[in-house]
């Protein structure tokens, strides 16, 4: 940044740098305010595209010149859009996308330059796709898509349909799975992203729990009644027929069978399909019109499975869903085979061909359709969802076929001759509307492009100005000749205006958790405490009705919550009590506002809430050990999810639960009116748990688990930045400094850090980049940052902070940066990691609370803490307690 005082730059120099496609293991997002999605490997196409209530599967259609598809060989990420070049041939093509700013639009602009000292002839078509569809339901952290069967989840079919985007003639690779699945009879289990056992390795790849709503429809299928046996795969390299598990043919006897009804789970074995693989097997059905299933593989959303209904042979793959027109006959053996391959899948009958999908594209649910003004309509035959494709330049020629329609322009440019065309794609429920609308934006293209980055700077400005009219409060300027302290916390502050979103919720603005292949309307509470007080600070209104309906939900069952029906996401979290308490403490510790304390949410005040959460460990606490610990129970998943020995009695939360009954104790003084003894008995129980937790220092800045069978010494951040963050003053000096060289020698690792230490034990079983040993997850930095704060070396701290901002991959931060090859870091794209997470604003509230010692807590109520001041710069229009604020009156 080019400000020698610092000050707030210009959104324009946060954009990011053009970077090669090799450099970015997690391409760009793309948002709005509204809506969400993720750019492609090619030049033009979109995925994971979400306007709640409209949301998007497949793509929306790759660009070819003359007949090739080119792919992005460099990129640049700005808030209001990205763009992707490359070269093709004798042409330079740029495009880039926009998202019309809280509107269910998309605007893309490409510019062909002949770069050539001859003329240059080229036809240039744009596919166009808009598998969009209306939904009220299913907006969970895994939000339903649209497929040709059905609304879910299918996160793993999206992403190998995303990478096929780039091919010149597309294959069917959404059928091929890959890895080895278990073959599984009768009832299936719900899928989540892709979780298939409870004892399978926590990593990304291939865990996580179904993170939908109550309102998904998501129910267990019955099995058939049936029989099955002689189940084998077919390989297409060798034409060997291996058979799967036990269900071969005995040495001296029949073929084993398996007896299956509306109740089995029962696995078999463990085999992979690859393209021209046929998985084989019998039958026999001894009821007619039997309904339920017979065999999946695997697992998954996109899981090979065949079925009966009314017994009729239903065969459903990656989206697919087809049935046949006549029941088995029962009381026969039926061979069935399924040939699985990158051109379709076939369900054969005793030999014969019975069930063959079709492309995803020719027609089975959207119907494409051209006019006399040249716009390209697609409506959905399952919703009221309807779009429309318009155009500032008229193709040389229109072309629909099924769900698919193509927009051709026939260029001759000169030498150093460019064109520009732009593309319109509106989406809503009225056919008329989105065609005038896309053709009218159309009409105006270059003027409404430049609109939408002028409404994103005008927003970013608005961010930091008192009495704006965009938010209900403002962010401090921080003014530094820091240049790289600076540009880490004014990126923080982007990721936090990126990620607020207006129009999905009741609740009105909130600040999306991530995604885009995730959370299109969800927030946890966890995330949004790492950075609850700049939260305060920019949107106090908006936070205080998150609050009152974060507080609504059963948070001792589930993680998060869906913003747009206000309901709950996913398991429990055990942080959820620390999360809500520390937001709700940062709230009120920015604002005064006491009245919320009175404010009745779930059938019980706000205040109650903070009672029952900072008293929690008295009910939890551990049979074991010296039986003052809350123990946390054995579920991995209600912890850190990949590092599977944290859990029981862990040191972080523990250590959390004294500073919450430390800061309800110096609230209930505050409010006085008879609050006394309950106070003395939350300070009571925060010394005895305190000295409790000091008794599981393992020395060299490292903590001990208790675990039913012992302690177990291990290496976490999460354990240093909360024992930092609330028990900071019970530490002696040495247990400071060894806290502090730990971290120096074991985590902090380049531009970022790592979760746990790569020596630790437990490490080759937490290959995960957010809380394993590959990388740290968003919030760490920021959290270890104001820990280190805390311990008194804002020094270290500020290197940290410093270097952040280098491993956001030409965007903003991920969920998770991974170590890459070359020793950096990057946003990791494996798994499900997100390319946006809204933690990463803790690098923002750690320059605030921790080198300006702003902690805007319950303590600050009634004394000045932090400064405007420090040799790290200077803040301005700080709107808080204690700075522009008035204490508040109890």
């Amino acid at each position: 940044m080019n400000r020698p005082d610092g000050g707030v730059p210009a959104l324009d120099e946060l954009a990011g740098e053009w970077t090669g496609r090799a450099e970015l293991n997690h391409l760009p997002s793309l948002r709005n305010q509204w809506g969400q999605g993720h750019v492609n490997g090619d030049l033009t196409s979109l995925s994971w595209l979400a306007f709640a209530p409209y949301s998007g599967g497949y793509h929306t259609g790759a660009l070819r010149i003359d007949g090739s598809v080119p792919a992005a060989e460099r990129l640049r990420w700005a808030p209001w859009g990205v763009r992707r070049a490359a070269e093709a041939g004798a042409l330079t093509v740029t495009t880039e996308v926009r998202m019309g700013y809280e509107r269910s639009r998309l605007l893309w602009r490409l510019v062909l330059r002949n770069t050539t000292s001859e003329p240059v002839t080229a036809a240039v078509e744009q596919e166009l796709l808009a598998p969009f569809a209306h939904s009220e339901v299913d907006w969970g952290w895994l939000y339903g898509t649209p497929w040709n069967d059905g609304h879910h989840h299918d996160y793993f079919t999206t992403e190998r349909i995303r990478d096929e985007a780039v091919a010149d003639r597309p294959r069917q690779v959404q059928f091929l799975p890959v890895g080895e699945r278990w073959v599984r009879l009768g009832s299936p289990r719900v899928p989540g992203i892709q979780r298939d056992e409870d004892t399978e390795p926590m990593l990304l790849e291939s865990e996580l729990p179904d993170h939908s709503t109550p309102d998904s429809g998501r129910v267990r299928a019955p099995g058939a009644a049936c029989r099955v046996r002689e189940i084998a795969v077919r390989r297409a390299a060798t034409g060997e027929v291996l058979p799967v598990g036990d269900s071969g043919r005995d040495t001296d006897g029949p073929a084993v069978e398996y007896a299956v009804g509306p109740g089995t789970d029962l696995r078999i074995g463990t085999v992979g399909l690859g393209g021209g693989d046929v998985l084989l097997f019998s039958v026999r059905v001894d009821t007619p019109e039997q309904t339920g299933v017979i065999l999946t593989h695997g697992n998954h959303p996109d899981s090979l499975q065949v079925a009966l209904e009314d017994g009729r042979p239903v065969l459903r793959i990656a989206g697919e869903r087809l049935i046949a027109a006549e029941p088995l006959s029962p009381g026969a053996w039926h061979r069935m085979a399924v040939l699985v391959a990158d051109t379709g899948a076939e369900l054969l009958l005793d030999d014969a061909p019975l069930l063959t999908t079709a492309a995803w594209w020719e027609g089975q649910r959207w119907t494409a359709t051209a006019d006399a003004a040249g716009t390209v309509s697609v409506a959905d035959s399952r919703s009221a969802a309807r779009s429309a494709y318009a155009f500032s330049a008229a193709p040389d020629a229109i072309g629909t076929a099924g769900a698919r329609g193509t927009a051709r322009w026939d260029l001759t440019l000169r030498p150093g001759e460019e064109t520009v065309l732009g593309v319109v794609l509106e989406i809503g429920d009225s056919a008329g509307a989105v065609a005038r609308d896309a053709a009218d934006t159309a009409a105006s293209f270059e003027a409404e492009f430049d609109a939408v980055a002028e409404r994103w700077r005008r927003t970013w400005d608005s961010a930091f100005q008192p009495g704006n009219s965009e938010f209900s409060g403002h962010l401090p300027t921080l003014r530094t000749e820091d240049a790289d302290l600076a540009r880490t916390y004014y990126l923080g502050a982007l990721l936090a205006v990126y990620l607020r979103n207006t129009t999905v919720s009741p609740v009105g603005p909130v600040f999306l958790t991530g995604g885009p292949r995730l959370g299109a309307t969800t927030t946890f509470f966890w995330d949004i405490s790492e950075w609850a007080r700049t939260a305060a600070l920019l949107e106090p209104d908006g936070l205080r009705r998150w609050i009152l309906a974060a507080l609504a939900q059963p948070y001792e069952r589930c993680h998060s919550f869906d913003t747009r029906n206000l309901l709950p996401v996913g398991n429990h979290y055990s942080a959820n009590d620390h999360a809500l308490f520390r937001t709700v403490k940062a709230y009120v510790g920015v604002t005064g506002d006491l009245a919320l304390l009175d404010e009745s949410a779930g059938g019980r005040s706000v205040l109650q809430h903070l009672r029952e959460m900072a008293f929690r460990p008295s009910t939890l606490r551990a049979t074991f050990g010296g039986g003052v610990l809350a123990d946390f129970g054995r579920d991995a998943w209600e912890l850190l999810e990949c590092v599977p020995n944290y859990r029981d009695a862990v040191v972080s939360l523990n250590a959390g639960y004294v500073g919450m009954l430390r800061s309800l104790a110096a609230l209930l003084r505050a409010l006085g009116d008879g609050h006394g003894t309950e106070a003395a008995v939350a300070e009571a129980e925060a010394a005895e748990l305190s000295a409790a937790v000091l008794g599981q220092y393992a020395g060299d800045g490292r903590w001990m688990i208790s675990h039913p069978e012992g302690d177990e010494v291990i290496g976490h951040c999460l354990d240093f930045g909360l024992v930092a963050a609330d028990m900071a003053e019970d530490l002696t000096a040495d247990q400071r400094a060894e806290m502090v060289r730990f971290v120096t020698e074991h985590l902090l690792d380049g531009d970022w850090m790592r979760a746990l230490d790569p020596g630790d034990p437990v490490a080759p079983l937490s290959d995960r980049p957010d809380h394993g040993a590959a990388g740290a997850f968003a919030a760490w930095p920021g959290a270890t940052a104001f820990g280190l704060c805390r311990l008194g070396r804002p020094e270290v701290a500020a290197g940290v902070l410093r270097r952040a901002h280098r491993a956001t991959s030409g965007g903003l931060w991920g969920q998770a940066m991974e170590v890459a090859a070359d020793g950096g870091y990057r946003v990791a794209g494996r798994g499900v990691a997100n390319r946006d997470s809204n933690a990463a604003v803790a690098v923002t509230e750690a320059v605030l609370a921790g080198l300006f010692g702003i902690e805007a807590g319950i303590e600050s109520l009634g004394k000045d803490i932090g400064t405007t001041r420090t040799p790290y710069g200077r803040l301005e229009n700080v709107r808080a307690i204690g700075f522009d604020l008035p204490r508040p009156k109890p």
